[in-house]
């Protein structure tokens, strides 16, 4: 595999002696040169207010601006540049859904469908929206890896399901879920479903033209752009509909003593002054993943999500969860060392620079669902190597002895 490590001066430097082994990718990916560069070349010569001067800075920042939205709308099938919003992140975004269209689209009696894998971003909201309308939530249920199953899809979506909003692959075990049977039997029914796809869209081909989902979310931060922009897609009959989430300047028509018109979509979800840069540095990060092709990205996952397993297989003390089976995972490992608590392993791991996750993964349902408090997380992005992966099972190899167990 390429050693794409070049363009990420983070990963190459020295701390204590060695570099870091970052498998850490499931909370925040790194930032290449090229995304770094972006950023930098826009404070230096184009920083304006889009959408609000005539002079060139600004009209210059609107350019930047607009022109990310139709590549994201490209990157992701959408065949409308209106349907793509900027929000703070995919967080945001699930909240502008759910109380901009959940809260006025809900009553008495009817269900929300979640995943008992979703992130809490993807259950927090609901639970509110919930309480405000009388709705009900219900939740699919998974097998011992972490699957949701067909029976289960079908018992649970019914007449009364109104709003069915789940996790596309999902950020513990890494499992891909069966998203278009999912799509296809909510539209039965006339469901709205809402994908986060804050795992998937950074790691493999996510296409709007196929999945026809009402809503999907995914976050930039996850996919080499900075932190503090992400992207909701909405249908735009969708978001026609909805009320704005939040008000202020830059989505109004017009503002009288008593009443205000709003702009048009995306521009009436859009309040305020926008992170620019950050729109900029999701251009650039689309660039990069373009060059190198999602396909290959996949690959070069797929690679090292066997290696690391096959590696695991020779500790015995090691637990993974989710299974052999690869076909439905991605990216993403989950992990425990017998006797050990997985903050303690993290903070070992640490010591030889070595970055993983430890605790619930803010997935608190799921975790208590599978009988677990918390475990051990590697992730990967297609920077990874195999030389990365060897010093993660290699320090795990150590960690037990560091705490006085025998081997």
């Amino acid at each position: 595999m390429k050693d794409y490590k070049a363009d990420f001066k983070i990963l190459k430097q020295k701390i204590n002696g060695s570099t870091i082994a970052y498998l850490d990718n499931g909370a925040t990916t790194q930032k290449p040169l090229q995304v770094i560069e972006a950023i930098e070349e826009y404070n230096k010569l184009y920083n304006g207010s889009p959408h609000r001067g005539a002079h060139y800075l600004s009209i210059n920042a609107t350019k930047l601006y607009e022109n990310t939205r139709k590549k994201v709308a490209k990157f992701i099938g959408a065949k409308n540049p209106r349907e793509i919003v900027f929000t703070k992140n995919a967080t945001e975004a699930l909240n502008l859904i759910a109380y901009s269209y959940g809260v006025n689209n809900l009553d008495a009696g009817d269900e929300i469908l979640l995943a008992i894998t979703n992130h809490h971003s993807n259950i927090v909201p609901w639970q509110i929206v919930a309480k405000k309308t009388g709705a009900k939530i219900v939740y699919l249920d998974c097998d011992k890896n972490g699957q949701i199953y067909k029976e289960d899809i079908d018992k649970k979506i019914n007449k009364n399901t109104k709003i069915i909003s789940l996790s596309h692959l999902t950020n513990v075990f890494g499992m891909v879920h069966p998203i278009e049977y999912i799509i296809e039997k909510g539209k039965e029914y006339s469901a709205t479903t809402i994908i986060d796809g804050a795992q998937s869209v950074p790691h493999m081909k996510v296409d709007i033209g196929n999945l026809k989902p009402d809503f999907l979310v995914f976050s930039g931060h996850k996919m080499l752009a900075s932190m503090g922009i992400g992207v909701l897609y909405g249908k735009l009959e969708k978001l026609e509909e909805m009320e704005p989430f939040l008000s202020g300047g830059d989505m109004i028509e017009y503002v009288d003593l008593y009443e205000t018109s709003f702009d048009e979509v995306p521009y009436k979800f859009e309040a305020g002054t926008q992170n620019v840069e950050g729109v900029v540095s999701l251009s650039a990060a689309i660039d990069y993943i373009e060059n190198i092709g999602i396909e290959n990205i996949e690959a070069i996952e797929e690679e090292l999500l066997k290696y690391t397993l096959e590696r695991l297989k020779r500790n015995k003390y090691v637990k993974v969860y989710g299974g052999e089976d690869l076909r439905n995972r991605k990216s993403i490992i989950s992990f425990n060392i017998k006797d050990v608590h997985p903050h303690d392993v993290a903070t070992i791991l640490d010591n030889n620079n070595v970055a993983i996750r430890a605790g619930h993964h803010c997935a608190q349902p799921f975790m208590k669902y599978m009988g677990l408090n918390s475990t051990c997380r590697a992730s990967f992005y297609f920077y990874n190597t195999f030389e990365d992966i060897d010093r993660l099972v290699d320090s795990l190899g150590e960690v037990r002895g560091v705490l006085g167990y025998g081997s």
